[in-house]
């Protein structure tokens, strides 16, 4: 039903908790390590994950914020879930750092009733976020573990009009096929190979300019509160037990982020939260409308 992508790059602990909250043997799994966190978090990963059937690490390669680097861990997730399990309808992406707000059954059930939707937060960039521009106007390269700049300016691609959000999506099936294997996506992958924060644009970008997908919904369903953080704009707050109402009273499938260090209790009143809406039955979990929970 639901290929998830799971990007990890600390806190093993934290994403055990995640990978049970959002486990169902209908589902396919794939986790991709960050290569800069070492051998020890992907042999923990990968020993939690054996017993696990519809579960598998990625090759892990290193991942540069604001690099290309986070869009290829992306592409490469969508082929090897695509490689790995033909059943999944929705590709659904993670860090580590985030949680459901809803049970798997829920979640299934809203994606079954809009079967058509793509769930991403899309903006025209030039109209609504000019100063990012030069973020995809300047011809800049990944190198070295860093973001070398050249101060070399360039057009955008000919024909197409560039769209901004961030790197969290609920899209289908039919859209990562595209994305991954589709010729017509080629120039914007090596377009997009020389930006700055590809990974907040370059799928809307090829989404927005193609036809093959379903409708475009401007929302990415995940509940993050965007909070400044000196010379990054904003950064998502991590989320704290005094959150817990508004976290349990969200429309979100989905939040981010949280640290299990900071405050495990958030994680624990959740869990409690999830396991009260699931009733499990000899045919498996069956959904409980919250009005009855």
């Amino acid at each position: 039903m639901i290929g998830y992508l799971i990007l990890v790059h600390r806190f093993p602990k934290q994403f055990k908790r995640l990978f049970k909250a959002i486990y169902d043997p209908r589902n396919s799994y794939v986790v991709h390590v960050d290569k800069n966190s070492g051998e020890t978090l992907d042999a923990d990963i990968r020993d939690f994950l054996n017993s696990y059937s519809n579960a598998e690490v990625m090759e892990g390669h290193a991942a540069l914020w604001g690099g290309y680097s986070l869009v290829d861990a992306e592409l490469r997730g969508m082929e090897h879930l695509l490689a790995m399990d033909g059943n999944w309808s929705h590709f659904i992406n993670l860090s580590g750092q985030d949680f459901p707000l809803k049970t798997q059954a829920q979640i299934m059930d809203h994606l079954l009733a809009y079967p058509k939707r793509e769930y991403i937060k899309v903006l025209d960039q030039e109209k609504v976020r000019p100063d990012t521009m030069r973020r995809i106007g300047e011809f800049v390269i990944e190198r070295g573990g860093q973001i070398e700049q050249t101060l070399t300016m360039r057009p955008f691609l000919d024909g197409a009009t560039p769209y901004i959000g961030n790197q969290w999506m609920i899209v289908s099936r039919a859209f990562c096929n595209f994305v991954c294997h589709d010729i017509r996506a080629d120039r914007y992958k090596a377009f997009y190979r020389n930006t700055f924060i590809a990974d907040e644009g370059f799928f809307q970008t090829v989404m927005m300019n193609t036809s093959v997908h379903g409708e475009i919904v401007n929302d990415d369903l995940r509940m993050i509160d965007w909070v400044p953080d000196g010379d990054i704009k904003l950064r998502p707050r991590t989320y704290l037990r005094e959150d817990a109402a508004a976290l349990k009273a969200s429309h979100n499938l989905f939040a981010r982020k949280f640290e299990q260090d900071v405050d495990g209790d958030i994680l624990s009143i959740l869990e409690e939260h999830l396991a009260k809406q699931t009733c499990v039955t000899p045919d498996g979990p069956e959904f409980v409308p919250a009005a009855a929970a």
